[in-house]
């Protein structure tokens, strides 16, 4: 019978120097995670609890200015930077699947990532590597993101180390996908004031979506919010455990193991209680890879009964498509496999 599970994966034997077989545990748990769920708990990270706190403290500071303020710091969609307003994205746009109604997912959020200025002698452009905007209204929270930024990155890359060695592919594949990657820190806040909203069976915090890049490292409140999709079809709520990130692969996984590994979707659904909207904050770092890499099958995952399921495709090029959905209101009509999915979810 099936029972979805989330495992806690302790990485601290890659963090740190560990035995070979303490090493080789982890790899087969972490395979096994993207495998069957697509979605981890890890812990052993290696953060200090006072960068995570400065963290919050950050985005408490920028979230409580009133929204005025706020919108002064929104950028163009496809920049991917500075803040995203409520209601202005509706990431199931992203499948190629419309929303219950457009534009509607109520979270507000700040990005910020690498920039093309931090990749000299490579091909990334401001067109892909945005300059950031910082709030000049919050003025400690560049260095609080900034220094949460720098570890969140540390562990993504630890963890494509274990993708190399559970995927059977040299230990330095990754660098030539991620050598400049596009890495993106997206802080969000599920929360608005009373009677700004209405609240009701449409409100939707989050839609289902899938996370376009390579993996993602995510910091959440312990409050109820995040569902995750089954392979039977059923949405399971997620929360971190104590001292835990989440992880989670995204697209570019899912292409290079030809669906082996699940880019899950998943979804944030408001937790409404006695008629308000309880608060929740996360920030989701995203390694995605660099734009120009070209993102194909691995050969071992293609068979005569298994053939690729993928077109070889840019990362630049995917996230472009995932984006214009999720914010200008474009459905990306590539995602045939993942809509399909979601409608089924609803059926």
């Amino acid at each position: 019978m099936y029972r979805f599970h989330v495992p806690t994966i302790d990485i601290s034997p890659w963090v740190g120097p560990g035995p070979d077989h303490a090493r080789a545990a982890v790899v087969a748990a972490v395979d096994h995670a993207c495998r069957t769920v697509g979605f981890m708990q890890i812990v052993g990270h290696g953060i200090p609890n006072v960068v995570i706190d400065d963290l919050e403290a950050g985005i408490d500071e920028f979230f409580a200015l009133p929204l005025e303020v706020k919108k002064q710091y929104v950028r163009p969609a496809g920049e991917n930077r500075g803040y995203t307003p409520p209601k202005s994205e509706s990431l199931s746009y992203s499948l190629g699947v419309d929303p219950v109604t457009r534009m509607n997912d109520f979270f507000e959020a700040f990005n910020v990532g690498t920039s093309w200025r931090e990749y000299p002698g490579t091909a990334a452009t401001a067109a892909d590597y945005a300059e950031n905007t910082w709030p000049d209204a919050v003025p400690p929270f560049r260095s609080a993101v900034e220094e949460y930024f720098v570890e969140a990155r540390r562990v993504a890359r630890t963890l494509t180390q274990i993708f190399a060695a559970a995927l059977r592919v040299p230990e330095d594949f990754f660098d030539a996908l991620t050598d400049h990657s596009i890495d993106v820190l997206r802080m969000n806040n599920y929360a608005l004031p009373p009677g700004s909203i209405e609240l009701g069976a449409e409100l939707t915090g989050m839609g289902e979506h899938t996370d376009f890049g390579l993996v993602t490292v995510l910091w959440a409140d312990q409050v109820a919010g995040l569902q995750v999709l089954g392979l039977d079809g059923s949405w399971n709520d997620v929360m971190p455990a104590d001292g835990a990130l989440l992880v989670n692969i995204g697209d570019v996984a899912a292409r290079l193991t030809n669906d082996k590994w699940l880019s899950t979707l998943h979804r944030v659904k408001p937790p409404v209680i006695d008629g308000t909207i309880e608060r929740r904050r996360s920030a989701a770092f995203f390694h995605d890879g660099n734009a120009d890499a070209v993102v194909d099958v691995l050969p071992h995952f293609v068979t005569r009964e298994a053939p690729a399921l993928y077109e070889p495709v840019t990362v630049a090029q995917h996230i472009a498509a995932k984006l214009a959905g999720s914010r200008a209101g474009r459905k990306n009509l590539t995602a045939v496999r993942e809509a399909a999915r979601v409608t089924a979810s609803h059926g």
